[in-house]
């Protein structure tokens, strides 16, 4: 997390020069103001893109990094940047050195935390950001982070330490369900639908929507939303879509009888007569419970119906008894038998059967597969995956359901666990590993049962209740490569522990009242880590991870003027950071909005139009070009739905919208993939994902903790079931790793 450094600042690490001048950094020149003194100095030149800097070579990577550092301990490693940290500001004559033995035993006692400590203590937390920032950028990602800290020390104990008790009333979070008084002065009837996949939850449940006279769904997924507004339109039902980017409207112009939304979308202000909210287990999702919290606490449904997994019942139950309402369980049972087959297709594509699914994590490597299973089945092969065009997607599933033409296998993304309507008869897994922000991760035990589980042609399922057909409808799951194989016949046999708390963010009001207390010009970076600070929780709850939250709010500082509610609004939206281009963009937007300024989308520099122009083309390059650009207007036609007078081209951004996509596609169905490649990859993702569990473990040694940690934060608490199995099964796959071709470990 580089939290105090712009794209072309000065890294601490590599210059031991500060941006601006060698003074004390009060709020007229504190890291976040230096940060947008530097943006600005960049675009002042002659109104051409920034300059892109490039960084030393010794912190340019942090792979490198990484692999440099990974052997040393983490209390050693943050002790080194303290001693150059230190030095710099005697350099200086900074007075915060006045408070440095206090604040360098702070930050030394939280990296001795023991990992497996309970709760989360204030040690803990400045211990979780140090070897975030770390394994994330390396010694940058870490220099920025303990100038936070000290920078977020002097705003403390100037402006939150004098009035701390006031504070924690603020962020008293510990009653989420009276933020809903409307939702609490009606009486509910919840139905919890449970059950595994494939067993007709959703659809009861979707049946008894579509005879209410006005409800709503809500998916985790604009696919899934999308899926159930076609399936209403149908059918001749009144029904509108409004997901976080795009709305669609009966053309009546009457109000519709059914809205199918995203989970995020639902409205709260409107009286239903019947609800659904799909996918109820995601309310202990770490990043998005809080939307499935704020549906099933705040919706004004007199009947609000749940569907989901049965380890989400102990903890519904505790939510209807907190609000008040009437609970009813259905319990279902699988329509047809699931089972994992003996052996994997041992990376031949020819095993394949018609009817298969494939499962792939990646929007480059279901198109791969794609290409290779057409080349060497000679069969055609549709393709599903999340920011895939909704006409494309459908298109695609028709394509595969339906039994009567060529296309006998489909590729597909994670997004397939969601619940879409696709006839899968056997589910291969690509991999069983995934990347994610953080680096690379073994897919949980949920989203294999998940996933595995629609294995299974649902449609024949459903008749077969129907008509009693006593034919055999078997779901079979397994894996491209046996290297695979052994963790998910452990997953689908293991049982995930019952849910025991919902996720909570605090509501826009929390972060107003406490920015009362601080000056105007107080970053919303320290807001939020603030609030994660003192915030109280009730023990059935618990407080989201805010890293989406905070990297917007790191490109929301970089811009002077912003309302504090204009903050909020861009705090929630779908920045995509990670690439300057997006960054860009995203700063791009903001500063439209804090100069009340036209926010033409023609007009907006940042916006790589051009590349439209271009041939289509499958290099890595122009893909890059291509996603940067779709995400950064899906943002611009979610700011026009929320800021509609300034963001007033949304006819024109759909329209480029639909040209992106189009050239995506195209671009895609371009790339080729070296076989040998993809055969070797699923071994190549275990050797690396082992080598980033030791590096991380070498990270994490324990060590003994002083008088500062508190009784909590020393508590060692027992492995989880998904914990056990990851051991048990990552000695399996060491066991394997051991075996394998020398060649393969050197890939």
């Amino acid at each position: 997390m580089q939290s105090w450094r712009s794209r072309g600042g000065h890294c601490l690490f590599c210059t031991f020069q500060w941006v601006s001048p060698p003074v004390r950094r009060t709020f007229a020149t504190s890291p976040v103001l230096q940060r947008k003194s530097t943006r600005k100095a960049e675009n002042k030149s002659d109104g051409s893109a920034p300059v892109k800097r490039s960084s030393p070579a010794p912190y340019s990577s942090k792979r490198n990094t990484r692999q440099t550092l990974a052997a040393k301990d983490f209390t050693a490693v943050v002790s080194h940047a303290l001693d150059i940290y230190k030095q710099t500001l005697s350099d200086q004559h900074d007075p915060a050195l006045a408070s440095w033995p206090r604040f360098e035993r702070t930050m030394l006692n939280a990296c001795k935390m023991d990992e497996r400590a309970k709760g989360v203590g204030p040690l803990r937390h400045v211990k979780d950001t140090l070897l975030k920032a770390y394994l994330r950028n390396g010694l940058r990602g870490l220099a920025n982070e303990l100038e936070y800290h000290m920078y977020a020390e002097d705003i403390t104990t100037k402006y939150a330490a004098p009035n701390l008790e006031q504070q924690k009333k603020v962020a008293d979070l510990r009653r989420p369900a009276e933020w809903y008084p409307q939702a609490r002065a009606v009486q509910r009837t919840i139905h919890l639908h449970v059950g595994p996949t494939n067993s007709g939850k959703t659809y009861h449940a979707l049946k008894r929507l579509e005879k209410s006279n006005r409800g709503f769904y809500a998916g985790p997924l604009r696919l899934l939303a999308q899926e159930v507004f076609h399936r209403f339109q149908a059918n001749g039902t009144s029904c509108s879509l409004i997901t976080g980017d795009d709305v669609k409207l009966p053309e009546d112009g009457k109000p519709s009888k059914i809205v199918s939304n995203t989970v995020e979308m639902v409205s709260l202000g409107d009286q239903y007569e019947v609800g659904v909210i799909d996918e109820i287990q995601m309310i202990a999702d770490p990043h998005r419970g809080w939307a499935w919290t704020r549906a099933v606490l705040g919706a004004r449904a007199t009947e609000l119906h749940l569907c989901g997994e049965a380890r989400a019942v102990p903890l519904i139950k505790e939510l209807a008894a907190l609000t008040g309402d009437k609970l009813e369980i259905h319990r279902y049972e699988r329509l047809n038998p699931l089972k994992v087959q003996n052996q994997s297709l041992k990376g031949d594509l020819r095993n394949l059967q018609k009817g298969d699914c494939l499962v792939a994590f990646s929007r480059v490597g279901i198109h791969a597969l794609k290409a290779d299973i057409e080349k060497t089945t000679g069969k055609r092969a549709a393709i599903v995956y999340g920011s895939l065009p909704a006409e494309i997607r459908t298109q695609q599933a028709r394509l595969f359901n339906d039994p009567d033409n060529d296309y006998d296998f489909l590729v597909a993304s994670d997004a397939i666990g969601m619940g879409l309507n696709l006839s899968c008869k056997r589910v291969i897994f690509e991999t069983v590993i995934k990347r994610v922000p953080g680096g690379l991760q073994r897919l949980s035990v949920p989203e294999v049962k998940q996933i595995g589980g629609r294995a299974g042609r649902y449609r024949s399922a459903m008749q077969q209740e129907a008509d009693g057909s006593g034919d055999e409808n078997i779901g079979w799951v397994t894996s491209l490569e046996d290297i695979d194989l052994p963790y998910i016949r452990e997953a689908m046999e293991s049982e995930p522990p019952p849910l025991v708390s919902a996720g909570i963010i605090p509501p826009d009001s929390v972060y107003q009242k406490i920015a009362a207390y601080f000056p105007d010009n107080i970053p919303l970076e320290y807001l939020i880590k603030r609030l994660m600070v003192v915030s109280q929780v009730h023990p059935l709850f618990f407080l989201c991870d805010p890293r989406n939250q905070l990297e917007n709010a790191e490109v929301i500082d970089s811009v002077d003027g912003l309302r504090m509610a204009d903050q909020l609004t861009f705090m929630a939206s779908p920045m995509h950071t990670r690439l300057i281009a997006g960054r860009d963009a995203a700063v791009a937007f903001i500063q439209c909005v804090a100069d009340h300024s036209d926010g033409r989308l023609l007009d907006i520099d940042a916006l790589n139009l051009e590349i439209l122009e271009e041939p289509v083309s499958g290099n890595k390059e122009y893909l890059n070009e291509l996603e940067t650009l779709h995400k950064s207007v899906i943002l611009y036609l979610w700011l026009s739905y929320r800021c509609g007078g300034i963001f007033t081209d949304r006819t024109l951004a759909s329209h480029v919208k639909q040209l992106v996509e189009e050239r995506m596609v195209r671009a895609l169905t371009e790339f080729s993939a070296n076989k040998k490649l993809r055969k070797d990859a699923s071994l190549r993702r275990q050797i690396a994902l082992q080598k980033q569990l030791q590096e991380e473990k070498q990270l994490l040694a324990d060590a003994d903790v002083d008088s500062y940690g508190t009784e909590d934060e020393n508590a060692a608490v027992d492995l989880s079931a998904e914990e056990e199995l990851e051991e048990q099964v990552g000695e399996q796959v060491e066991e394997q790793v051991e075996k394998a071709a020398p060649e393969a470990r050197a890939a």
